[in-house]
């Protein structure tokens, strides 16, 4: 699929998954539009997700019944890009990001399972997390971010690009300091960290 067809087939997608009732479970469910975005963009070959968004089959036919029941099938292998989606799970960190997230998940809702998963293995991108993602802006990462791992959103008080902030997170927590500065303020490299993600 062309760059001018991906838009309008997204939408088109979108509209689609969010049109379709829910089960009781996933009824209410803010994460519901973040999956369906996700779904949308995947199939337009957005971002970087691999087939399945990363959850593995059965985790994604699970996810897909309970919140768009129909569309379990809808795992984009025949995006023209999915030979070029990475594999995420291989990244020696992605078990430790995944704990991160979990660990600091809002325990609402079961879908913030899926939603760590997804965001764990988006990190292994090249490009800022919303992007990796197949989100539509940085905005919408936040407003995802927020809504399922809130007390990672209140410390990234600074606004630290997302996939910098976990990685620092992770390391923290591991008691590893790559950091050369004594503070973010003081650091040479502020502006990788810090300011607009386009």
């Amino acid at each position: 699929m062309n760059a001018p067809e991906r838009l309008p087939y997204c939408a088109t997608l979108l509209a689609a998954l969010l049109a379709t009732p829910a089960t009781s479970a996933a009824t209410g469910d803010p994460n519901r539009r973040f999956l369906a975005t996700l779904i949308a963009s995947r199939a337009a070959g957005a971002g970087c997700l691999p087939n399945h968004l990363g959850l593995g089959e059965a985790a994604y036919r699970r996810m897909a019944a309970e919140h768009f029941p129909g569309y379990e099938d809808i795992a984009p292998e025949e995006c023209a890009e999915a030979g070029a989606k990475t594999d995420a799970k291989t990244i020696p960190e992605w078990g430790d990001l995944q704990k991160l997230l979990v660990g600091h998940r809002a325990r609402e809702r079961g879908s913030e399972l899926w939603i760590a998963d997804i965001v764990a293995t988006a990190c292994a991108g090249n490009h800022h997390l919303w992007q990796d993602l197949g989100l539509l802006d940085r905005a919408q990462l936040t407003a995802l971010m927020r809504a399922n791992f809130p007390e990672l959103a209140r410390a990234n008080s600074g606004d630290m690009k997302w996939k910098k902030f976990l990685y620092r997170q992770f390391c923290a927590l591991e008691g590893i300091y790559v950091c050369p500065a004594p503070s973010c303020g003081e650091c040479k490299d502020y502006a990788r960290c810090f300011g607009p993600e386009t």
